[in-house]
């Protein structure tokens, strides 16, 4: 067992939400203690993962096994392995997923309708979402990737809000857009690897260590360094990184390709976008980070000013929008947003400070959004109404989730001691370090920091100073439950540990951005 850790992580879940279809419809509790279970079991097996690994040794707890192996004639060989690990990128999303994925599995417990329908897919999701952080195969990693689609589109569809049938098309139709543009891409790279060891045979694969090395690129192939093939004045390489980084763009979410996701945050139930912005929203930024810029490291160097300048968009108008939201839930989610477009200027930078803060702050942003929405389910849970001008003096009658709401408001603007703050000031950090950024623009970012305390620090004061009102009703609503305090107190605890302690975190993350760094110039140097 010790030897398939990860693939335990992954497909436990998902047995276990094949095996809820067997249970009756009317055992409902059972659905719930199978969900719990499972994700008990899997922090467990995140227990042993993180006893095994070594900080700085590169790809560890690695399963590798012969998957497809096809004789295509004049295609050559198709290969492709079952092939799974993580590092210091892979690594601290997976504890992300797994604690994530134990809270929502906690929040859900008050799910009423079809509970069967609903654990059956969350469980399935769990599987899809920790599979795509650990594939080292782009078929592999393109299954998980499309596999998160269905669950997800079902849970905004089913168990969302008014508006969800309309939500949940616009996330399915946009994911799915970004997703076959990312095929075209796999399907390139495919055609332009060959890894046999006879110069008579050629062999394709969908190995990501193997498509980053330009010494298997086929010369003359559409997507070798040195092909002079155009589309415009852009060569195909070119076009390639551009496709990936609108695809895993989509799912970060970067400015213009946003709008699915202020719309699937509030339709959706609370657990759903508690996964949707502390986890799904990563993706994007892992994709980039394990695909694109490993894969098309030259192409990437020269649109460092085109990403960055992408991510400041981003900061600017999800603050901007945050700003002028009077929804609390839009109002977070367009603060992921702005929070997103420093993981892209980060990855941008192509820095060690700038990569280790953008996965810094990916990390981060899961905590705090993931402790944001659960708030901001709580108040709706309460009272039915999100709208942030019909409240005022919330401090009076609930104040633990008062306390709450403030500590996790400060986080996200950056305030330091908490997490927030480590991974935005390493990207800056890199940002200035840049030779290839413009000040300017680095200068710009900063901007979003000022608009993020304005926008939260107008939220506490429309709606929890001052004498308690809430337009329309009268009742006062009721502090935390036991059970809210369950899954908002673990959060609290991390956001303060990691932004008190981030070399936790950040030993592990280091050595990856590192070895980014050196495979941008060993593959300078490797191209002929």
């Amino acid at each position: 067992m010790s030897n398939h850790l990860l693939s335990f992580l992954i497909f436990l879940p998902v047995a276990a939400g094949l095996l809820c279809l067997l249970v009756p419809s009317a055992q409902s509790h059972v659905f719930r203690k199978i969900a719990l279970f499972v994700s008990l079991l899997q922090v467990l097996l995140l227990m042993w993962a993180l006893q095994r690994y070594t900080p700085a040794a590169g790809l560890q707890l690695v399963e590798r096994a012969a998957w497809i192996d096809l004789q295509l004639g004049n295609w050559g060989n198709l290969k492709a392995e079952y092939w799974l690990g993580v590092d210091g990128l892979s690594l601290p999303m997976v504890i992300l997923s797994v604690l994530i994925l134990f809270i929502a599995t906690l929040s859900s417990r008050a799910t009423e309708k079809n509970p069967k329908g609903y654990f059956a897919l969350l469980l399935i999701l769990n599987g899809s979402i920790i599979g795509s952080f650990c594939a080292l195969d782009l078929l592999l990693f393109y299954l998980f990737f499309e596999f998160m689609l269905l669950p997800m589109y079902f849970l905004i569809g089913l168990w969302g809000g008014p508006r969800r049938e309309y939500a949940s098309i616009k996330f399915f139709l946009y994911t799915l857009l970004g997703s076959i543009l990312i095929l075209i891409v796999f399907i390139g790279l495919y055609l332009s690897v060959n890894v046999s060891a006879r110069d008579s045979e050629v062999t394709h694969t969908f190995g990501i260590l193997q498509l980053a090395d330009v010494k298997n690129l086929i010369p003359g192939s559409a997507l070798h360094p040195g092909s002079e093939r155009l589309i415009g004045s852009l060569s195909l390489r070119e076009w390639a990184f551009i496709l990936l980084l609108t695809g895993f763009g989509i799912k970060l979410p970067m400015v213009p390709f946003h709008t699915w996701l202020p719309d699937a945050h509030v339709e959706a139930s609370t657990p759903i976008s508690v996964i949707l912005a502390a986890l799904l929203l990563k993706i994007g930024g892992y994709g980039l980070l394990r695909i694109a810029y490993p894969l098309f490291p030259d192409v990437a160097l020269s649109f460092t000013v085109v990403v960055a300048g992408m991510g400041v968009v981003s900061i600017l108008y999800g603050a901007l929008n945050a700003l002028a939201s009077t929804d609390l839930k839009r109002l977070i989610a367009y603060s992921s947003v702005s929070h997103m477009g420093f993981v892209l200027l980060g990855i941008a930078t192509a820095n060690a400070e700038g990569v280790t803060g953008a996965v810094y702050q990916m990390f981060s942003h899961g905590i705090i959004s993931a402790m944001l929405f659960l708030l901001a389910g709580v108040l709706y849970d309460r009272t039915g109404d999100r709208t942030i001008t019909h409240y005022s003096g919330l401090h009076k009658p609930m104040p633990l989730f008062t306390g709450f709401v403030l500590l996790a408001f400060f986080a996200s603007l950056g305030l330091p001691g908490l997490s927030g703050f480590i991974g935005e000031v390493l990207v800056f950090f890199g940002a200035f370090a840049s030779a290839a950024i413009p000040m300017w623009l680095a200068l710009l970012a900063t901007l979003g920091l000022l608009l993020g305390a304005a926008y939260y620090l107008w939220t506490i004061q429309r709606m929890f100073f001052g004498v308690y009102a809430f337009k329309g009703q009268s009742h006062v609503p009721p502090d935390l439950t036991t059970n809210e305090k369950s899954t908002l107190l673990p959060l609290a605890l991390l956001v303060v540990v990691f932004g008190v302690f981030p070399d936790v975190l950040l030993r592990y993350i280091n050595p990856f951005a590192l070895e980014l760094i050196r495979g941008f110039q060993s593959f300078v140097v490797a191209q002929p």
